[in-house]
Protein backbone atom coordinates (compact mmCIF):
# COMPACT_ATOMS: atom_id res chain seq x y z
CA UNK A 1 0.00 0.00 0.00
CA UNK A 2 1.55 3.24 -1.17
CA UNK A 3 0.05 6.31 1.29
CA UNK A 4 1.10 10.35 1.53
CA UNK A 5 1.48 11.49 5.13
CA UNK A 6 0.55 15.17 6.29
CA UNK A 7 0.29 16.02 9.48
CA UNK A 8 -1.36 19.67 10.54
CA UNK A 9 -3.88 18.80 8.43
CA UNK A 10 -6.73 20.18 9.81
CA UNK A 11 -6.27 23.91 8.21
CA UNK A 12 -3.90 25.80 6.69
CA UNK A 13 -0.92 24.88 4.33
CA UNK A 14 -1.72 21.28 5.67
CA UNK A 15 -5.35 21.45 4.85
CA UNK A 16 -3.56 22.87 1.31
CA UNK A 17 -0.94 20.27 0.46
CA UNK A 18 -4.14 17.38 0.83
CA UNK A 19 -6.29 19.10 -1.18
CA UNK A 20 -3.63 19.28 -3.65
CA UNK A 21 -1.79 15.95 -3.38
CA UNK A 22 -4.87 14.68 -3.56
CA UNK A 23 -5.12 15.96 -7.32
CA UNK A 24 -1.80 15.32 -8.22
CA UNK A 25 -0.87 11.88 -6.97
CA UNK A 26 -2.70 8.89 -9.06
CA UNK A 27 -0.74 6.15 -7.71
CA UNK A 28 -1.40 6.50 -4.28
CA UNK A 29 -4.10 4.22 -2.42
CA UNK A 30 -4.68 6.23 0.82
CA UNK A 31 -3.55 9.39 2.14
CA UNK A 32 -3.65 9.99 5.93
CA UNK A 33 -4.33 12.73 8.02
CA UNK A 34 -2.99 13.73 11.14
CA UNK A 35 -4.03 16.37 13.45
CA UNK A 36 -6.11 16.88 16.54
CA UNK A 37 -8.96 18.28 15.36
CA UNK A 38 -11.35 15.30 13.45
CA UNK A 39 -13.86 17.60 12.40
CA UNK A 40 -12.09 19.80 10.47
CA UNK A 41 -9.97 16.57 8.90
CA UNK A 42 -13.77 14.63 8.10
CA UNK A 43 -14.56 18.30 6.40
CA UNK A 44 -11.38 18.15 4.42
CA UNK A 45 -11.46 14.60 3.48
CA UNK A 46 -15.22 14.77 1.76
CA UNK A 47 -13.89 16.85 -1.22
CA UNK A 48 -10.73 14.24 -1.78
CA UNK A 49 -10.48 11.66 -4.22
CA UNK A 50 -8.33 9.82 -2.81
CA UNK A 51 -9.42 6.74 0.16
CA UNK A 52 -8.59 9.34 3.19
CA UNK A 53 -7.86 7.97 6.56
CA UNK A 54 -8.54 10.34 9.37
CA UNK A 55 -5.97 10.31 12.44
CA UNK A 56 -7.13 12.72 15.39
CA UNK A 57 -4.13 12.80 17.50
CA UNK A 58 -1.88 14.91 19.33
CA UNK A 59 1.90 15.23 17.90
CA UNK A 60 3.29 15.93 21.19
CA UNK A 61 1.16 12.82 23.14
CA UNK A 62 3.86 9.81 23.78
CA UNK A 63 0.95 7.85 24.12
CA UNK A 64 -0.19 9.13 20.23
CA UNK A 65 2.76 8.90 18.67
CA UNK A 66 3.25 4.91 19.78
CA UNK A 67 0.07 4.15 18.51
CA UNK A 68 1.03 5.87 15.31
CA UNK A 69 4.06 3.50 15.31
CA UNK A 70 2.66 0.58 16.01
CA UNK A 71 -0.01 1.12 13.29
CA UNK A 72 2.58 1.65 10.42
CA UNK A 73 4.42 -0.92 11.76
CA UNK A 74 1.43 -3.67 11.60
CA UNK A 75 0.42 -2.36 8.33
CA UNK A 76 3.70 -1.68 6.98
CA UNK A 77 2.87 0.97 4.06
CA UNK A 78 5.42 2.12 1.97
CA UNK A 79 5.12 5.97 2.78
CA UNK A 80 5.45 8.27 -0.87
CA UNK A 81 5.74 11.11 0.51
CA UNK A 82 5.69 12.66 4.49
CA UNK A 83 4.51 16.38 4.75
CA UNK A 84 4.97 17.96 8.20
CA UNK A 85 2.85 20.98 8.28
CA UNK A 86 2.17 20.59 12.09
CA UNK A 87 3.57 23.70 14.42
CA UNK A 88 2.38 27.41 15.31
CA UNK A 89 3.43 30.49 16.49
CA UNK A 90 3.33 32.93 19.15
CA UNK A 91 4.30 36.77 18.37
CA UNK A 92 5.25 38.81 21.36
CA UNK A 93 8.22 39.51 24.01
CA UNK A 94 10.07 35.92 24.99
CA UNK A 95 10.22 37.18 28.77
CA UNK A 96 6.42 38.14 28.72
CA UNK A 97 5.40 34.65 27.15
CA UNK A 98 3.71 31.88 28.83
CA UNK A 99 6.30 29.64 29.48
CA UNK A 100 3.77 26.32 27.93
CA UNK A 101 3.13 28.14 24.98
CA UNK A 102 6.69 28.80 24.29
CA UNK A 103 7.90 25.38 25.44
CA UNK A 104 4.95 24.12 22.82
CA UNK A 105 6.00 25.52 19.92
CA UNK A 106 9.35 23.62 20.81
CA UNK A 107 7.78 20.77 20.95
CA UNK A 108 5.70 21.00 17.92
CA UNK A 109 7.91 22.41 15.32
CA UNK A 110 10.96 20.54 16.05
CA UNK A 111 10.15 17.73 18.41
CA UNK A 112 7.17 16.08 16.68
CA UNK A 113 8.39 17.08 13.35
CA UNK A 114 11.87 15.26 14.44
CA UNK A 115 9.90 11.86 15.75
CA UNK A 116 7.80 12.04 12.89
CA UNK A 117 10.58 12.17 9.96
CA UNK A 118 12.08 9.36 12.33
CA UNK A 119 9.08 7.12 12.14
CA UNK A 120 8.07 7.48 8.65
CA UNK A 121 12.51 6.88 7.08
CA UNK A 122 12.36 3.09 7.44
CA UNK A 123 8.98 2.94 5.26
CA UNK A 124 10.44 4.94 2.40
CA UNK A 125 11.70 3.72 -0.60
CA UNK A 126 13.83 4.91 -3.83
CA UNK A 127 12.01 8.57 -4.83
CA UNK A 128 9.87 9.01 -1.53
CA UNK A 129 9.45 12.75 -0.84
CA UNK A 130 9.74 14.45 2.62
CA UNK A 131 8.19 18.29 2.89
CA UNK A 132 9.00 19.99 5.60
CA UNK A 133 7.61 23.39 6.88
CA UNK A 134 10.47 25.68 7.68
CA UNK A 135 9.62 29.66 7.04
CA UNK A 136 11.41 32.51 5.99
CA UNK A 137 11.86 33.22 9.94
CA UNK A 138 14.63 30.28 9.79
CA UNK A 139 16.89 32.92 7.59
CA UNK A 140 17.89 35.25 10.84
CA UNK A 141 16.66 35.78 14.33
CA UNK A 142 13.49 37.24 14.58
CA UNK A 143 13.09 39.50 17.36
CA UNK A 144 9.73 39.51 19.11
CA UNK A 145 9.15 35.91 17.60
CA UNK A 146 12.28 34.84 19.04
CA UNK A 147 11.09 31.20 19.92
CA UNK A 148 9.43 30.41 16.74
CA UNK A 149 11.87 31.70 14.36
CA UNK A 150 14.92 29.18 16.36
CA UNK A 151 12.29 26.55 15.97
CA UNK A 152 12.26 26.84 12.21
CA UNK A 153 16.38 27.46 12.14
CA UNK A 154 16.11 24.11 13.66
CA UNK A 155 13.65 22.70 10.80
CA UNK A 156 15.79 24.21 7.70
CA UNK A 157 19.03 22.93 9.20
CA UNK A 158 17.60 19.79 10.12
CA UNK A 159 16.07 18.99 6.56
CA UNK A 160 19.11 20.14 4.84
CA UNK A 161 21.64 18.11 6.57
CA UNK A 162 18.71 15.16 6.20
CA UNK A 163 18.61 15.67 2.17
CA UNK A 164 22.00 14.91 2.14
CA UNK A 165 22.16 11.35 3.95
CA UNK A 166 19.17 10.54 2.53
CA UNK A 167 20.10 11.31 -1.09
CA UNK A 168 22.72 8.14 -1.35
CA UNK A 169 18.85 6.18 -1.19
CA UNK A 170 17.52 8.51 -3.44
CA UNK A 171 14.73 10.19 -0.60
CA UNK A 172 14.45 13.21 -1.34
CA UNK A 173 13.79 16.16 1.14
CA UNK A 174 12.56 19.83 0.92
CA UNK A 175 12.44 22.65 3.47
CA UNK A 176 9.63 24.56 2.29
CA UNK A 177 10.44 28.30 3.52
CA UNK A 178 7.78 30.55 2.73
CA UNK A 179 7.32 34.56 4.01
CA UNK A 180 3.56 35.07 5.60
CA UNK A 181 0.98 32.95 4.13
CA UNK A 182 -2.94 34.07 4.31
CA UNK A 183 -3.47 31.39 6.70
CA UNK A 184 -5.30 31.46 9.84
CA UNK A 185 -1.56 31.14 11.20
CA UNK A 186 -1.86 34.50 12.84
CA UNK A 187 -4.94 34.23 14.48
CA UNK A 188 -2.48 32.53 17.40
CA UNK A 189 0.70 34.21 16.60
CA UNK A 190 -0.62 37.75 17.50
CA UNK A 191 -2.55 36.98 20.18
CA UNK A 192 0.23 39.36 22.33
CA UNK A 193 2.17 41.18 19.24
CA UNK A 194 1.80 42.15 15.75
CA UNK A 195 4.01 41.08 12.66
CA UNK A 196 6.25 43.94 10.84
CA UNK A 197 3.57 45.60 8.70
CA UNK A 198 6.72 45.59 5.98
CA UNK A 199 6.11 41.63 6.18
CA UNK A 200 2.75 41.87 5.22
CA UNK A 201 3.47 43.33 1.81
CA UNK A 202 4.65 40.27 0.88
CA UNK A 203 1.86 37.88 1.96
CA UNK A 204 1.14 35.02 -0.48
CA UNK A 205 -1.71 32.70 -0.96
CA UNK A 206 -1.20 29.78 0.25
CA UNK A 207 -2.52 27.52 -2.68
CA UNK A 208 0.57 29.29 -4.32
CA UNK A 209 3.11 28.35 -2.18
CA UNK A 210 2.04 24.89 -2.23
CA UNK A 211 1.74 24.72 -5.73
CA UNK A 212 5.58 25.53 -5.77
CA UNK A 213 6.98 23.50 -2.48
CA UNK A 214 5.12 20.14 -4.62
CA UNK A 215 6.74 21.20 -7.86
CA UNK A 216 10.28 21.83 -6.00
CA UNK A 217 9.88 18.76 -3.93
CA UNK A 218 9.30 16.78 -7.68
CA UNK A 219 12.60 18.90 -8.71
CA UNK A 220 14.45 17.07 -5.59
CA UNK A 221 15.03 20.60 -5.00
CA UNK A 222 16.90 20.78 -0.87
CA UNK A 223 14.51 24.41 -0.52
CA UNK A 224 11.06 25.93 -2.06
CA UNK A 225 11.51 29.71 -1.64
CA UNK A 226 8.12 31.41 -3.10
CA UNK A 227 8.05 34.92 -4.21
CA UNK A 228 10.46 37.77 -5.48
CA UNK A 229 10.74 39.92 -2.16
CA UNK A 230 11.24 36.70 0.29
CA UNK A 231 14.25 35.21 -2.23
CA UNK A 232 15.15 38.89 -1.96
CA UNK A 233 14.65 38.48 1.66
CA UNK A 234 16.77 35.38 2.19
CA UNK A 235 19.72 37.03 -0.55
CA UNK A 236 20.01 39.80 1.74
CA UNK A 237 20.13 37.51 5.05
CA UNK A 238 23.47 35.86 3.45
CA UNK A 239 25.14 38.87 2.22
CA UNK A 240 24.29 41.20 5.20
CA UNK A 241 25.62 40.91 8.36
CA UNK A 242 23.11 39.85 10.64
CA UNK A 243 23.49 42.68 13.56
CA UNK A 244 23.15 45.52 10.89
CA UNK A 245 19.43 43.70 9.92
CA UNK A 246 18.05 43.52 13.35
CA UNK A 247 19.01 46.79 13.93
CA UNK A 248 17.45 48.08 11.43
CA UNK A 249 14.23 45.86 11.89
CA UNK A 250 14.27 48.20 15.27
CA UNK A 251 13.18 51.17 13.03
CA UNK A 252 9.97 49.66 11.30
CA UNK A 253 7.78 48.48 14.47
Amino acid sequence: MNIIVITGASSGMGLEFALQLDEVFHSIDEIWLIARRKKEMLEVAQYMEHTTRILDMDLTNPSHMDRLRTLISSEKPVIRMLVNCAGYGIMGDFSEGKCEELLGMIDVNCHALTEMTHICIPYMRKNSRIIQLASSAAFLPQPDFAVYAATKSYVYSFSRALARELAPRRIYVTAVCPGPVDTPFFDIAEQNGSTLAIKKLAIAKADKVVRKAIADSYKKKERSVYGRVIKGFELLAKMVPHEIILKAMRYMK
